[in-house]
């Protein structure tokens, strides 16, 4: 691929149409195209060429292909498969904003009580959002409160079914949901915030990863913040060009292939990073420092990088 060549007059264009409007905000859709854009370049041949089918069966596949045609003109049909992998990273996103899918579930759709079928894996005909799908909330508290149960069924469960279908023989429209699913997830669950929740006193069932922490600006969340640590421009120039720079996720850490540990080490980080002063006890407003928006950047280039670099062994290992 050409890729690296044409970053320099692709990053020019994006500066000239960011001077005549404004900005896509989305860091949850950058943050999961970089995850992609990270897998592609390291999936084997064969599993590009099964994911470029598959990828094929998903509803969204024709928008995809307009988008890319739109933004970057003239690209290579391996560049525009590619960048239909990083579009497709947030088709789990853009289902919570599309009046055809329901928010099944209590709590808008964040808990799996009351859904019609919480954990079914059936393929493109599910018209629920599954919200509860997006983290695991596990719950830790600093001052004594006692431990809810973790809702069930979370990322870390979809992950493992979703996986196991791949290296399966069922249908290709199945394993085509699945995958679109993964692409998403595994990015999910490498976000601090989307595997812990601080339960206090104040809050006994958890503070939602984050999102009922203030910090001292007009409609910020704790959450929000961690989310749009790499940058809120989603189109793929943007992304790409951002996409290069990152640091190289470590060898010995992207061995590691079970989705149990990478939940885990989100949890981690987010008791040692995320939950470090000045967020302090509480729901805030907490005001954030450079030291601590520092730390915060380096962690999620990290998880990112992390969760691209693992994304790729899985797909290369299970992918049928």
């Amino acid at each position: 691929m050409q890729v690296k060549n044409r970053l320099l007059a692709w990053s020019l264009a994006v500066t000239l149409a960011a001077a005549s409007g404004p900005p896509v905000r989305a860091w949850n859709d950058r943050g999961h195209m970089t995850v992609a854009y990270l897998a592609y370049q390291k999936l084997r041949p064969a599993t590009r060429a099964r994911v470029n089918q598959l990828l094929r069966l998903n509803p969204q596949y024709g928008d995809w292909a307009s988008s890319v045609d739109r933004q970057i003109p003239g690209g290579s049909a391996e560049e525009k498969n590619m960048m239909i992998f990083m579009l497709a990273a947030t088709w789990a996103d853009a289902i919570k904003r599309d009046p055809a899918y329901q928010a099944d579930g209590s709590q808008g759709g964040n808990r799996p009580e009351g859904s019609p079928d919480p954990a079914g894996n059936t393929g493109y005909a599910d018209r629920l959002m599954h919200k509860y799908w997006h983290f695991v909330d596990t719950p830790f508290a600093e001052d004594g409160t006692p431990l809810p149960a973790i809702p069930t069924p979370n990322a870390g469960e979809l992950i493992r079914l979703f996986r196991e279908a791949l290296a399966s023989a069922r249908p290709d429209e199945l394993k085509s949901y699945d995958l679109t699913w993964l692409l998403h997830l595994v990015g999910d669950v490498h976000q601090p915030l989307h595997a812990a929740t601080r339960v206090s006193r104040a809050l006994p069932e958890g503070d939602a990863g984050g999102n009922l922490v203030k910090l001292d600006c007009s409609k910020c969340e704790l959450h929000f913040f961690w989310d749009d640590l790499l940058g809120r421009e989603s189109d793929l120039p943007s992304v790409l060009g951002a996409a290069q720079k990152l640091p190289k996720a470590k060898a010995a850490l992207a061995r590691k292939m079970n989705e149990t540990e990478w939940i885990a080490e989100s949890f981690r980080a987010a008791q040692r990073t995320v939950y470090s002063p000045p967020v302090g006890p509480g729901n805030g407003p907490f005001a954030l420092s450079a030291a601590y928006r520092k730390k915060a950047l380096a962690l999620a280039k990290a998880r990112v990088a992390l969760a691209g670099a693992r994304l790729a062994n899985l797909l290369n290992a299970e992918l049928d």
